[in-house]
């Protein structure tokens, strides 16, 4: 049975009791809206993120890192139309008007799909870290999410991209026990992935942040942002890498690290599709789109 609330008050006093909502409640529009947008976004990000994987399966060294690249493309890939039936529940647009938006530039998704991954370096960069930073924004979404459909399905996905972070830690192990070559050529993604990985969390939230309100996320974007800084800088320094962080600082008082100062212009930039490589990796999903188009209306036409 369907609920409904006379109040925003009386809804957000239902959300703060730990109320979950189901998509065919009355929820107020604002809630809807933000939520779709939340979803839809990681919808987008998880599509994007499949893209960039399968870019790398004719690239990659080996037939044992080959099979973990096919299988977490269809993954990541799978886990966009997961997402996008749920969010598609909603009401708002169709999984296929998300589509067309995100081809054409329209919509967002996270700011570490508009760079691209040149070397296997960086793909071991994005797999340690990126990958890590991912699971740590999804657990804090599912750890006290009120929505229930996407609270639901970020069980499934949070267990396959666990799998997707432990595969990064053993990339990782596996390149700094390797060559020189091999190490150098890690520092050097390291030197370009940090910093978006870092960004991925965003800057520091609002103190009237309404997904926070309404128990979407319940952690703050700094909270996450630290503990990822607490956890990596020294397992990087452990493997002998250099963290690219000029102001970089251990409080030996605290026993933390800082980064210093984050400059967010480059994470402004990929919000408006202006990342260093949007154009050609929205170009070439769009152009995959439209090339498909005739699977899309065979599977349309009446039998």
């Amino acid at each position: 049975m369907s609920r409904s609330w006379d109040t925003m008050d009386s809804f957000e006093a239902f959300l703060d009791a730990g109320g979950i909502v189901e998509v065919d409640d009355a929820m107020p529009d604002e809630y809807r809206k933000a939520v779709f947008a939340f979803i839809e976004m990681h919808a987008n990000s998880e599509l994007m993120g499949g893209l960039t994987e399968r870019d790398w399966i004719p690239k990659t060294p080996g037939l044992r890192h080959k099979m973990s690249v096919l299988a977490k493309t269809q993954d990541e890939i799978g886990h966009g139309h997961l997402l996008y039936m749920v969010a598609a529940d909603m009401g708002i647009k169709t999984r296929t008007r998300m589509l067309e938006d995100l081809f054409a530039g329209q919509s967002r998704f996270h700011n570490v799909f508009h760079y691209q991954a040149k070397t296997w370096g960086d793909q071991v960069a994005i797999a340690f870290l990126v990958d890590a930073a991912a699971l740590a924004s999804q657990q804090a979404v599912f750890k006290n999410c009120s929505y229930g459909p996407y609270r639901r399905i970020l069980k499934r996905i949070i267990a396959e991209e666990g799998f997707h972070m432990r595969l990064g830690e053993d990339r990782m192990m596996r390149i700094a026990q390797g060559t020189a070559k091999q190490r150098a050529l890690f520092q050097d993604a390291l030197d370009r992935w940090f910093w978006p990985a870092l960004q991925l969390f965003g800057p520091d939230s609002k103190p009237d942040d309404k997904l926070l309100r309404w128990h979407i996320k319940s952690e703050r974007n700094e909270v996450l942002r630290d503990r990822w800084v607490q956890k990596f800088v020294p397992l990087l320094h452990s493997y002998s890498f250099t963290v690219p962080a000029p102001d970089l600082s251990f409080d030996d008082d605290t026993g933390r690290w800082d980064v210093g100062p984050i400059d967010w212009e480059p994470l402004k930039a990929t919000l408006a599709q202006g990342g260093p490589d949007s154009a050609r990796r929205i170009a070439e999903a769009s152009d995959n789109w439209k090339r498909t188009a005739w699977v899309r209306d065979a599977l349309a036409a009446p039998a």
